[in-house]
């Protein structure tokens, strides 16, 4: 199967070690992998601030560029932007009057797959942790919410020998981070980080805090250095990517 990769924002500008881990497991099961030219943004910033004609410009760009891809399948290691693309394409350019972009945003939201919803169908090799250790998963609004993607990252969890999963009770609340949301109402944000990392650490102690959206995870994780909580973050492509035989 022939991958096109659509890397983020997030992931090209914090963490393009998220980049390389997602390549990694993705030809582990079995994919050829491709990172069209030309792509940017998918336009999520402007689309939530209601900027939908900027937020069009942006995302044109990158429609041509996935478009002219002839993958089987766009991945995207991000809930939000595999929303994004897969959900609100087609909604923004009809809003603009693109009815042209409107029809080639649907037809690429059918070939357009958030990362674990397509690994979870791919033949993956054994996996095994270099060592033991406890995991809790963060399930991120848009992949929950929108995209529907709850079991598909818990079950790969699962099946990493060594890795033990534990479940807490805020594991399916919002982070606080929603864009600009963190920017328009940083009190409340910041107040929703803090609450759901307070109950990490009281249910799961030591437990690496693992998701599928850079965007989360850098947002608790600023939020746990600048309360002094030793908690770690990690991508879920990172944790898949290190247990590869």
């Amino acid at each position: 199967m022939r991958a096109a990769l659509f890397v983020t924002c997030m992931v090209d500008l914090f963490a393009p070690e998220v980049g390389d881990a997602t390549v990694a497991v993705l030809r582990a099961g079995g994919c050829d992998v491709t990172v069209p030219r030309g792509q940017v943004c998918c336009g999520q910033p402007a689309w939530n601030s209601g900027f939908a004609d900027d937020a069009a410009a942006v995302a044109r760009t990158s429609l041509a560029a996935l478009s002219a891809d002839d993958a089987e399948v766009i991945v995207v290691p991000a809930g939000s932007c595999a929303t994004m693309i897969r959900v609100f394409w087609p909604e923004l350019f009809e809003v603009v009057g693109d009815h042209e972009a409107a029809a080639q945003a649907r037809a690429l939201a059918g070939r357009t797959r958030e990362l674990t919803e397509l690994l979870a169908t791919l033949p993956m090799p054994p996996l095994a942790a270099t060592e033991a250790m406890s995991v809790a998963y963060h399930h991120s609004c848009h992949m929950l919410r929108e995209l529907r993607v709850e079991q598909q990252p818990e079950q790969l969890l699962d099946a990493v020998g060594g890795i033990e999963r534990v479940d807490w009770s805020a594991g399916q609340r919002c982070c606080g981070f929603g864009g600009l949301f963190s920017c328009k109402l940083p009190e409340t944000s910041v107040a929703m980080a803090d609450d759901k990392l307070g109950t990490l650490a009281e249910e799961a102690p030591g437990a690496i805090l693992v998701g599928a959206d850079t965007s989360c995870l850098m947002q608790m994780r600023t939020r746990a250095e600048h309360e002094g909580n030793p908690i770690v973050t990690r991508h879920i492509a990172e944790v898949l990517a290190a247990a590869l035989p």
